[in-house]
């Protein structure tokens, strides 16, 4: 797992006029049969091993932009504000977390201006807020920032179901409406020049994907519909999916068109390969990780 950090934490991506890094949370790892729904073990195992609790260790993978003279954050990760017991059962592996991530990049907290949630759980979302000098109140660790989240999604996460109520950490994200950072959206919206993001349901009904689009180039972070590149075959569907139909049609909507246009494309929990290009070969759609034309390590 360290090494994994360290391969991750710092890279920068080379994408036309904007300043794009692949940075780092940490890690943590969930069950890998929920992860992967009704593909049998046998086969996910091959891709993605599994430890002795049946768990897969999965990336938190955020990114930092800098478009249009704003510096832009995708994703908190899981976050500092967890307990023993929860960094047991999720194997919460964190070092210098995003904001050693971004100090290393010489960002500080109150430099950036956006920060874009696909999602509210809290995996995605858990580093919007740090806990206050009192240990117990959360506080935005962006000050300075939008909270940018799709309406439906914030609303869901006021009141989520049985089913899916221990992703929603209200401490991830009530301090943002409190403090008048939230910044609620109604479908696809472009927030600087260049980058936008694209209502895409299935995992949630209101989760959001990033769309970046730089000369004729374009970067895709697929959040929750493509959390690995292991989830590239159509029917290789997460078990937390709210809708998977939804996003099984969400899938055969983006992934041909991030082949046919070459997208570099950006995984939210792939440890290994967070960007990658996607090929078809016999009939399947394959990975080919960032090379080193597109990647430079920055640390």
């Amino acid at each position: 797992d360290e090494l994994i950090l360290a391969v991750l934490q710092y890279r920068e991506v080379k994408f036309g006029e904007m300043e794009l890094f692949v940075l780092s949370d940490g890690t943590c790892r969930l069950d890998g049969g929920a992860m992967f729904g009704v593909v049998p073990k046998v086969l996910w195992s091959k891709r993605m091993p599994a430890d002795d609790r049946n768990r897969i260790t999965l990336g938190t993978n955020c990114l930092l932009i800098k478009a249009a003279g704003k510096t832009l954050v995708v994703e908190t990760g899981v976050g500092s504000k967890t307990n023993e017991k929860f960094n047991d059962i999720y194997a919460v592996e964190r070092t210098t977390g995003l904001a050693g991530a971004l100090s290393q990049q010489g960002v500080k907290p109150g430099d950036v201006d956006f920060v874009i949630d696909t999602h509210l759980h809290f995996d995605h979302c858990g580093g919007n807020t740090v806990w206050g000098e009192d240990g117990k109140t959360a506080k935005p660790a962006f000050p300075n920032a939008e909270y940018v989240v799709q309406r439906g999604e914030y609303e869901h996460a006021l009141n989520p179901t049985d089913r899916d109520r221990a992703s929603y950490f209200p401490e991830n994200y009530q301090p943002l409406a409190e403090s008048g950072q939230l910044k609620l959206l109604d479908g696809d919206e472009e927030i600087v020049p260049g980058v936008e993001v694209v209502r895409v349901p299935g995992h949630t009904e209101n989760q959001q994907c990033v769309r970046l689009r730089s000369g004729n180039q374009t970067a895709f972070f697929f959040a929750d519909l493509i959390p690995t590149t292991a989830h590239l075959p159509y029917a290789w569907i997460m078990g937390y999916d709210l809708f998977s139909l939804t996003t099984l049609e969400e899938k055969k909507k983006w992934i041909p068109r991030a082949v046919e246009e070459r997208w570099l494309c950006l995984f939210a929990h792939d440890p290994k390969v967070p960007a990658a290009h996607l090929t078809e070969k016999d009939s399947k759609v394959v990975a080919e990780p960032a090379t080193d034309s597109d990647l430079v390590q920055t640390s």
